[in-house]
């Protein structure tokens, strides 16, 4: 989860404007989430599921182990199974994903620069 707040009194007076402090924690990725709050608590193995769900053991397995991200299919037939709707599960692999652009662009891997900046002679 991403929190982002603009204090004017911090960013007031100064050329940048208001400053952005980000507080970032990884969230679990979905197959991992998957694991650890439905499968073993509900003691339903992968081949159970794979089979319930109508997809491959290989399938669910790369799932699981944070190998394959959750298709729109895939979270349509985790929905039906586990009466949460496809949109619990994508929102999770979208939280997964904007970690991982954020991280990128964290880590400086993407380049991109503000498209309006202060004029810095003011």
């Amino acid at each position: 989860m991403i929190v982002a707040t603009s204090n004017p009194a911090l960013g007031a007076g100064t050329s940048k404007g208001p400053r952005l402090f980000f507080r970032r924690r990884a969230p679990l990725h979905p197959g991992r989430f998957l694991d650890s709050r439905f499968l073993k608590p509900l003691a339903i193995s992968q081949d159970k599921l794979a089979s319930a769900l109508g997809i491959s053991r290989r399938r669910v397995n790369e799932l699981v182990r944070g190998r394959r991200a959750i298709s729109a299919d895939t979270a349509l037939r985790l929905g039906r199974y586990f009466d949460t709707g496809p949109e619990f599960w994508l929102g999770l692999q979208q939280a997964w994903d904007n970690y991982l652009a954020w991280r990128a662009w964290h880590q400086g891997h993407v380049a991109a620069e503000p498209r309006f900046r202060e004029d810095p002679a003011r």
